[in-house]
């Protein structure tokens, strides 16, 4: 029985282990400002935490983690440090260092905040160690085309906190999976690697909007201000429902 389970989690989780890691937010504030003309904004500040599902996946089979000799060096390792005087905006402030599993595992995220640094829209992002960001980002646009965050190739992490898509008759829809605990679905077969967005989550995400909201699962239902419309959802670990509304664009 076990090795069916164990067959079945591989299945659902092999596609995500080929990227690496995978993010997830912490405590954060995120805003979706998106116009009728097509223009928008969005905003991401706070915590961001790095789970490698390769590694995690093997405790959650039971497999046992190397042996090998620890490594009791205190500080970033010379590829670290080459890392951040690469890039002035990733910064690193380093937890202590006792094996060489968890060195290694800060060398790799010093490079993910250091790639995510060079992409457009990230003013900061900061490595605070044990695997937590401190992310503040912010982008502008035109809804010409889908847009998902994160994502970034050379980080080789993604995992989707916010998405909108383009639909056929001036229809956007934005859904946020990344702020809910959907243990219902794939995520359950996560659930025995220790994810830490069960614990972590914990935020706000408000879209605004001056667009016809043609369906929205937020039960307060939309502020009125003016001419435009907000709605705020609330991230805990109790939040099963990633925040969705679907609207009708002026073209």
């Amino acid at each position: 029985m076990f090795n069916r389970l164990a067959r079945l989690s591989l299945l659902i989780i092999a596609p995500l282990m080929l990227f690496g890691c995978v993010l997830t937010p912490g405590k954060f504030v995120s805003t979706m400002s998106i116009n009728a003309d097509r223009t928008f904004n969005f905003t991401y500040k706070g915590e961001v935490i790095a789970l490698d599902l390769g590694k995690e996946f093997g405790k959650g089979l039971g497999g046992s983690e190397s042996k090998g000799e620890a490594d009791t060096d205190d500080m970033p390792s010379s590829d670290a440090k080459l890392l951040l005087e690469d890039d002035g905006k990733a910064e690193v402030v380093m937890a202590d260092i006792s094996t060489k599993d968890s060195k290694d595992a800060d060398i790799k995220n010093v490079a993910i905040a250091a790639a995510l640094s060079k992409e457009y829209g990230y003013r900061s992002a900061r490595y605070l160690g044990k695997g937590k960001f401190e992310i503040d980002y912010a982008v502008t646009g035109t809804l010409t085309h889908n847009f998902t965050f994160p994502f970034n190739v050379d980080a080789e992490a993604v995992f989707p906190f916010v998405v909108i898509e383009l639909r056929q008759g001036n229809l956007i829809r934005v859904k946020a999976p990344g702020f809910a605990n959907d243990t219902s679905k794939s995520d359950k077969a996560m659930s025995g690697m220790g994810s830490p967005t069960a614990s972590a989550l914990n935020g706000t995400f408000t879209l605004d909007t001056d667009a016809e909201i043609v369906s929205q699962n937020n039960e307060d239902g939309a502020a009125k201000i003016g001419v435009r419309k907000s709605i705020s959802w609330k991230a805990t670990p109790l939040t099963k429902d990633a925040p969705t509304a679907v609207l009708r664009l002026a073209r």
